[in-house]
Parts: structure tokens; C-alpha cells; sequence
């Protein structure tokens, strides 16, 4: 029987963008949630769409100064499994930034970080239960790496210093990830938990984005409608914690750093060798960057070709 395996990577663990790293914005931003159930090979095209306000003062009260920011992100995604036991997925993002303050709008766009992951399997069992259900267990455990090929302007972090330094489409440094995902199944009915650690270096302009941890639970169920038809609606709760940035190798970014925590709730439907789906993450709780900055909505969709 194929198997669902959600695979969190929170390439953000500290992805670049301060405070917003771990709200989801800016540069460095990856969800992957549920995987298409693909057998070898994918590629498609993913969409994501990002809030924040800016710029808050004392208890999160909002004045002229408030900015509200959009990011987009438009990526080629795709993942190859190599054999039984190795898995490697890829990202190309472009993305698209805005913000708007007192009725003016300033946008930049370009070529985002591409990033590269790489898992293992070091679990795949499969046992029937006294009820005659069979239950699926598996783990991945990988690692990954993201290149500055986006656009970094260091003028973007002199001019805004009040604001997390997520205006950016790439963050200038080279980054790492470490993984693990466990996926628990009975039948069509799973749970699986990811836990994802970045590792941020200083890029070649003396700034390092802060580490960040990302733990993501979702629960999935999969109907089968058809012969080649199937629907695997999905839902959970993220959490996400970054260490303050560092400046000059040794100064704290008082804008950045913080917590969230979002439930997460989606669909994805397969039809034949085409996958779609859908993923929408509302804030619960957080504290970013010293409650100077307030994290909204998330939203993806997907359309991908299996192959």
C-alpha cells in the first residue's frame, strides 16, 4: 500500500529574516507539509502567500510608522526517491515582497535562495494488527542546505533598523538543516511529527540570521474515491522558535527572535499522475521580535506532476 509521509522542513530554522524567519516571511521561508504521494519522481510549481505588520509600538498598538508587508513566493519544487531508502528534495523560489505605509507601496522581486534536502529512511515497517488493520511506520532523518542566490542589500538593514531585516529576497549566507520526520499510520487514518533545526552562518556583510527550531504535528486522513482518485484532507498545529540575529559578529538584533505558534489545516488531491493542494496556517500565539512585529495568515497551494 503507498504510504503519506509529511515532511515538514522548516528550512526557516533560521533561514534568514530575523523575527520573521519564524514568522513565516521573508527570505528562506519553506513549508512542504503533505507530500504529494508520489512513487519516484515530482516536480510542479507551488505558490505561498505571507503577512506581517511592521513597526508596532508598546503592546503591539499600531501608528503612523506601521508597516504592512506581503510576501509571495512563486518556487519550482520537485523530489526524487532513490531507491528504497534516499530521498532528496529541491526549491527554486522567486519571490515577490511589498509593503505599504500611508498609502505608498515599495515591491522588489527576484531570484529567492535555492535550497536542497536530503533524507534517509531509517525506518519502514509494516505489521498487521490483531484486528486485521495494517499500521505503516516510517522515519526519515536528513539533513539540508540552502545557497545565497537571492538578492541581499545590505542598505535594506541600515535604512530600516527599527524593522526585522526580512525585506529581502535572499539572505547572502550559506545555511543548513538538520530533520527528522515520523510517520504513524492505522489503515488510511496517520499522525506524523517533524522537528527541523536551521543552522544560519555570518554572510560576507557581517549579519547572521538566528538559529531556529521548528516542531510540526498533523494528522491525516486518506480516502480513496476511485481506482486513481484520492483525497488526503490534513490538520495540526506548527510551532516555531528563532534566537536573536547577531550583527558585527557579536551585537544582538533587537528586532528579531521570538515564537508562533499556528494550527494548520489543508487538503490534497491526487488524480492519477497530477497532484493538488491546498494548505492554510492561522496564528494561535506569538511573540516576535520584542512585540514589535505581528505575524498573520499563511497560506499555499500546489499543482505537481508525478512521475
Amino acid at each position: 500500500m503507498k504510504k503519506i509521509s509529511i515532511l515538514c522542513i522548516i528550512l526557516l530554522s533560521s533561514y534568514a529574516t530575523s523575527a520573521c524567519d519564524i514568522c513565516g516571511c521573508g527570505v528562506g521561508s519553506y513549508y512542504i507539509g503533505l507530500l504529494p504521494d508520489f512513487k519516484q519522481r515530482f516536480i510542479g510549481l507551488r505558490y505561498q502567500h505571507k503577512t506581517m505588520r511592521s513597526h508596532l509600538g508598546p503592546g503591539g498598538t499600531t501608528s503612523y510608522l506601521t508597516t504592512q508587508e506581503t510576501y509571495q513566493t512563486a518556487e519550482l519544487w520537485g523530489g526524487w526517491n532513490i531507491g528504497r531508502r534516499f530521498r532528496v528534495l529541491g526549491f527554486v523560489p522567486v519571490n515577490i515582497n511589498s509593503r505599504e505605509n500611508q498609502g505608498v507601496t515599495t515591491s522588489k522581486s527576484g531570484w529567492g535562495d535555492v535550497a536542497a534536502v536530503g533524507y534517509y529512511q531509517l525506518l519502514d515497517k509494516q505489521h498487521t494488527t490483531g484486528r486485521g488493520q495494517l499500521m505503516v511506520q516510517s522515519l526519515w532523518i536528513g539533513g539540508g542546505v540552502k545557497l545565497p542566490t537571492g538578492r541581499y542589500e545590505p542598505a535594506e538593514r541600515k535604512e530600516n533598523e527599527e524593522a526585522p531585516n526580512n525585506f529581502q529576497l535572499g539572505t547572502a549566507s550559506t545555511d543548513f538543516t538538520l530533520n527528522a520526520a515520523y510517520d504513524v499510520r492505522l489503515m488510511d487514518v496517520g499522525i506524523n511529527t517533524n522537528v527541523s533545526y536551521k543552522l544560519n552562518t555570518t554572510n560576507k556583510y557581517d549579519y547572521r540570521y538566528g538559529n531556529k527550531f521548528t516542531a510540526n504535528v498533523l494528522a491525516y486522513y486518506k480516502i480513496r474515491i476511485a481506482d486513481k482518485v484520492s483525497l488526503a484532507p490534513n490538520a495540526g498545529v506548527l510551532y516555531e522558535t528563532a534566537a536573536k540575529d547577531k550583527e558585527g559578529g557579536k551585537f544582538t538584533v533587537d528586532m528579531s527572535g521570538g515564537y508562533s505558534l499556528l494550527a494548520t489545516v489543508g487538503m490534497e488531491a491526487t488524480i492519477g499522475k497530477i497532484s493538488a493542494g491546498v494548505n492554510f496556517q492561522p496564528v494561535i500565539s506569538q511573540q516576535l521580535a520584542d512585540l514589535r512585529v505581528k505575524a498573520g495568515s499563511r497560506a499555499m497551494v500546489h499543482l505537481t506532476y508525478l512521475f
